[in-house]
């Protein structure tokens, strides 16, 4: 595995980082070890000093951080913007509401000779976090920020092309105070995985990534008896009822359906349509798509960045074919995009029903339509995935949709708006969308140990 920063815009190579050495991940999780048994015993307040401090500099430093994963990723500045600002406040608010959300909490008695009963949630020790690439700064700080707030201590594994986020995010808890050790980054393999989980100081892991991957690495944490939390892949339906705004609906589906280049696991990627809007949402739609300009990620009047790599476009390229071989109608839509980096054209595809290419997440501007005619089609056809992460639906009727949303088989669903994030809010999916919740008080409880102490009178 090679950690090579390359710049999807210019296919320029930045910087190369050497692969860990088994001498490495000793020191590593040693120095791990030894800073959790010191961090475990500060206080909240002093965690959440050095969180907000965290939170000031993201928001002082932020043109750099945006920079960063326009070079490295090839993010839209403003898309960075909102990344950043989002890691900001997740930091706040644990930094805020960490202590409440770990006071000990008194069981309420059945019987008097039981005694008295309190769960105490507790830190355990090094978690792994082994994170992707789409939003590199936001996928590390919903584990970071509520792990270190709860006194875990926090080792990172991150996608092998931003090799740079991951060492300005050590620099950066380290400005903002935070202990040599408690946070650490690993240009680990995969072939090091089992050596690292099977370490007894390892004592949870929390990967967010591909099917195959989280599938692979639960499997290891199983094998030791280690806790993990995923969230995978998602095929997100984007329902639009009749009664919808077309005008908003339309607007939100383009956004959200290309924010970062279409790279995001809660991205709308099946739209779903009734019948008497299709026609007029489809052309809405395509003229829309249109207007999106392809190029620089550093140019603000940019709207659609490339790929993140020439594996990922070749990746997506192959998907498409198979979509052609199996009969799926491909069209392409939108202006031109440059020839020269990871640029992909938009594509709309319908025709996908009974095709075994529609299962798969396509992870770029591509589209799925289809036409229903009821409201238990829309839902039947949005719970047909194997994917159970997000999803959307627009209407004119709250309730009706409320009713509709409860119905769908994902982690969480939104009424008249899409890719909803907030730190109050647990994050997470079901099916093959993973376990488990990042964010709110789940993100924080998922890797404490709620001890229990019982005191007989």
């Amino acid at each position: 595995m090679s950690y090579t920063s390359i710049n999807p815009y210019t296919e320029e190579t930045l910087k190369t980082f050497p692969d860990a050495t088994a001498t490495d991940i000793k020191v590593i999780l040693n120095k791990g070890h030894e800073a959790f048994l010191k961090w475990r015993k500060t206080s909240f307040a002093e965690r959440s000093k050095i969180l907000h401090k965290a939170a000031s500099l993201l928001k002082e430093n932020l043109n750099d951080y945006t920079a960063l994963m326009a070079d490295e990723v090839g993010k839209l500045l403003h898309e960075g913007e909102w990344e950043i600002t989002l890691c900001a406040n997740i930091c706040d608010y644990y930094a805020d509401h960490a202590e409440e959300i770990l006071k000990p909490q008194k069981i309420k008695k059945l019987t008097e000779n039981e005694g008295d009963s309190v769960l105490y949630p507790t830190p355990q020790g090094i978690i792994w976090a082994i994170e992707p690439w789409n939003v590199p700064f936001f996928q590390v700080f919903r584990i970071l920020a509520p792990q270190i707030a709860g006194g875990n201590v926090v080792l990172l594994k991150h996608a092998p092309c931003v090799p740079q986020c991951a060492e300005m995010i050590v620099k950066l808890m380290r400005e903002a105070g935070l202990p040599e050790g408690v946070f650490q980054n690993i240009y680990s393999t995969n072939e090091q995985t089992e050596e690292i989980l099977k370490d007894q100081r390892i004592r949870g892991v929390a990967l967010t990534g591909s099917t195959k991957a989280g599938s692979i690495v639960a499997g290891i944490a199983s094998k030791y008896i280690k806790k993990s939390t995923l969230e995978l892949g998602g095929a997100d339906a984007f329902i639009v009822l009749e009664d919808a705004s077309l005008e908003k609906a339309v607007q939100t589906a383009v956004f959200a359906r290309h924010f970062n280049a279409g790279q995001i696991c809660i991205s709308p990627k099946r739209m779903i349509i009734m019948d008497e809007i299709y026609d007029e949402f489809l052309t809405r739609y395509k003229a829309a798509v249109k207007s999106l300009k392809a190029g620089d990620p550093k140019d603000q009047t940019t709207t659609l960045g490339p790929l993140v790599s020439k594996a990922a476009l070749e990746h997506l390229n192959q998907q498409v074919e198979e979509a052609k071989k199996q009969g799926v109608t491909v069209e392409t839509i939108g202006a031109p995009v440059p020839k020269k980096g990871y640029f992909f054209q938009p594509i709309l595809m319908t025709g996908l029903e009974g095709k075994e290419i529609r299962k798969e997440e396509f992870f770029g501007p591509v589209t799925h339509l289809y036409r229903v005619k009821t409201d238990q089609e829309a839902i039947d056809l949005a719970n047909e995935s194997e994917y159970g992460l997000s999803g959307s639906i627009q209407t004119g009727d709250e309730k009706r949709g409320i009713e509709i949303a409860k119905k769908i088989d994902s982690g969480s669903f939104s009424v008249n708006g899409a890719l909803f994030t907030s730190p109050n809010a647990p994050f997470g999916g079901v099916k093959n969308s993973g376990y488990g919740r990042d964010l709110a008080h789940d993100g924080i409880l998922e890797f404490m140990n709620m001890k229990l102490i019982n005191i007989q009178k």
